[in-house]
């Protein structure tokens, strides 16, 4: 007998909660085989097993919150699954799982409620067969107190999608049964409606989010966090995309973007005030001389920020190629841990959503984050005399005030300004 335990995960990462096994008991499992996927507060990940045998208790059950170190399941010897199976008794045969019992006289014996072990175990099975279902429908059917096995799924594979668990109702799934049959009673519901007329819904918030939530209030009341703006005349960039895009594109196989310019320009603001490139560590500043630059990514499970590594040293293409990769990764819940570590500074792009003017708060322990914004035709001032339409974005930098000051940042945010007005100048920068 072996204890299958919570591995160490991060450092920052001491406890998950139980996604969906993998593996149900009974099953027989090898060492380095996957058994259970377990949800933290950063990324999804899958624990293996390092043994060989059959998985004879679950100490845990999906949505139970576990913490490093602690066991979950236990793996017995090859041969300990055996006592599960049904024996034949004597003068009986069973020429296999599925044919009932035969007499020596080759009559078929007759099934009684008292004996209807290797029924139930069939049944117990097929119920506890694994549905297929992508991760974001497993956590909204969880949330929603939804069996996955009544989802009717419109894959072509039979894989039950987010939208399907959206659009199931008892209902629809009662009317597609034989009559006479009961619907399924679902689920002990986490999302349960607070009264008869369905004016009020309560969802369980999943780990992440509640995690989300817990951090932007512990910045908010630790952090002297201060938000200056400035605007940017796009101007010069969009007719440098227009210009180059499709050579571009021919020569690296990926589109030009706005980004790469604005973490470009970061990098090289970093530079000129290095105190935003910093955190505090007890009565210390740590000044770090690395550009690992987040960029926030919206997913269906929540807010994640994962890093482009060493953006001071990429050209156009591999950070454009770098934040592609990372935004796929984050919308398919394909992210790792080191995908989301380690960051020295954050862009958030609202205004991929429409937003004007936001004040974006810090990714702590950060000490500062460059928000972008919807671009907007509006008048400017060209001269005294002459006034001119121009595609405009506002941005702003949140900072913590202990050890950023005012100067600094709007030093910054100037620099921003005058990069992305003068785009070409990015290439002169190391």
């Amino acid at each position: 007998m072996a204890e299958i335990k919570v591995p160490e995960l991060a450092e920052s990462i001491t406890e998950g909660t139980i996604a969906q096994w993998l593996k149900k008991k009974g099953d027989q499992v090898e060492k380095g085989e996957y058994i259970v996927e377990l949800e933290t507060d950063k990324v999804n990940v899958e624990i293996i097993s390092d043994y060989d045998g059959v998985l004879t208790e679950l100490l845990a059950e999906e949505g139970d919150t576990v913490k490093v170190g602690e066991a979950i399941a236990i793996v017995g010897e090859q041969g300990s699954a055996a006592n599960d199976q049904p024996t034949a008794e004597a003068g009986r045969v069973n020429e296999s799982p599925d044919e009932p019992a035969k007499h020596e006289n080759g009559s078929v014996e007759e099934q009684t409620s008292g004996n209807n072990t290797a029924v139930d175990q069939s049944s117990n099975e097929a119920t506890s067969e694994r549905i297929i279902a992508s991760p974001a429908a497993r956590k909204l059917a969880r949330e929603k107190g939804i069996d996955l096995s009544q989802v009717a799924s419109q894959d072509p594979l039979g894989r039950v999608r987010k939208q399907d668990v959206e659009s199931y109702s008892p209902e629809q799934n009662n009317a597609q049964k034989p009559a006479g049959e009961k619907a399924a009673a679902p689920k002990a519901a986490s999302a349960v409606k607070a009264d008869d007329d369905n004016r009020v819904e309560r969802i369980k918030m999943s780990r992440r989010r509640q995690t989300i939530a817990n951090r932007l209030v512990e910045v908010q009341q630790t952090a002297a966090m201060l938000t200056t703006f400035n605007e940017v005349d796009m101007t010069a960039v969009m007719e440098l995309r227009k210009k180059w895009k499709d050579r571009f594109y021919e020569e690296n196989d990926v589109r030009l973007g706005f980004m790469s310019f604005f973490t470009k320009a970061v990098v090289a603001a970093l530079k000129k005030t290095p105190y935003l490139n910093a955190e505090i560590q007890g009565d210390e500043i740590v000044l770090k001389k690395f550009y690992d630059i987040g960029v926030a990514v919206a997913a269906d499970e929540g807010l994640v920020v994962p890093v482009i590594r060493d953006a001071d040293r990429k050209n156009f293409a591999e950070i454009e190629n770098d934040i592609n990769e990372l935004a796929e990764k984050a919308r398919t819940n394909k992210l790792s841990l080191k995908d989301l570590q380690g960051g020295s500074f954050t862009i958030t792009n609202g205004g991929v959503f429409g937003s004007l003017l936001s004040t974006p708060i810090i990714n702590g322990p950060q000490v500062g984050i460059l928000g972008m914004h919807t671009i907007q035709l509006r008048p400017v001032a060209i001269d005294k005399e002459r006034m001119e339409n121009r595609p405009m974005m506002y941005i702003a930098l949140s900072y913590d005030h202990r050890i950023v000051d005012g100067k600094e940042a709007v030093t910054f945010l100037k620099r921003i300004k005058e990069l992305m007005e003068d785009p070409e100048s990015l290439l002169l920068q190391g």
